[in-house]
């Protein structure tokens, strides 16, 4: 019986959205144990596409998209725009790229690259996942693939303070865990949900 549910899972890709439990099964079982720290829950991921996906056309950035299921969530639920995970973690950018094509979705695209060499203003909206916090906390590294420091968590979360700062007003940005202090004042705070886990704000 559950071989046929995954089988009619696998001929209608919506099934694989209806909770983590579904979705996680499109991953080996080593990123699937990362899920609950790491990845962005699947009712976070379509709450933040609503707000972020609200105009047509709209191109959207996850900044440190881990294993794209930011993305690909977002990207089923809104069809009409385009999703973008940045990611410095080779495999796991290419693990993003395999479930992607597991899903046949056209509208999310994954790049293997360090957030601090994007030019933010290519993008209208952005969704954040405190993608830096492993820097703080050895215990719940990702992986050994980069080298962690609070140096690293200080200078990406003054790059990102920077990047933002700089974009037009209207620019919308979800951040989910994030800290307010990495977040710049003209953002204007619009609704906090999810025991204030997941927030919404938009430039004045």
């Amino acid at each position: 019986m559950q071989l046929l549910n995954i089988f009619k899972q696998q001929k209608h890709p919506s099934g694989f959205f209806l909770d983590d439990r579904h979705f996680n099964r499109l991953y080996p079982y080593g990123v699937r144990a990362l899920s609950a720290r790491h990845w962005t829950p699947v009712k976070i991921a379509l709450s933040a596409a609503e707000f972020l996906g609200g105009e047509n056309g709209s191109k959207i950035l996850d900044i440190g998209s881990g294993v794209g299921k930011f993305c690909l969530c977002a990207a089923h639920t809104k069809p009409n725009c385009l999703f973008f995970g940045i990611e410095q973690r080779a495999h796991l950018v290419q693990c993003a790229e395999r479930t992607k094509r597991k899903l046949a979705l056209g509208n999310a695209f994954f790049i293997h690259s360090n957030m601090t060499a994007v030019d933010f203003t290519d993008y209208n909206h952005f969704y954040f996942f405190n993608s830096f916090y492993e820097h703080l906390e050895p215990d719940i590294k990702i992986d050994r693939a980069i080298h962690h420091s609070t140096t690293f968590y200080e200078y990406y979360t003054e790059c990102l303070y920077e990047k933002l700062a700089t974009l037009r007003r209207g620019t919308r940005l979800c951040t989910y865990f994030g800290r307010t202090s990495q977040v710049p004042e003209s953002y204007r705070l619009i609704d906090s949900l999810y025991d204030e886990k997941l927030k919404l704000w938009i430039k004045s």
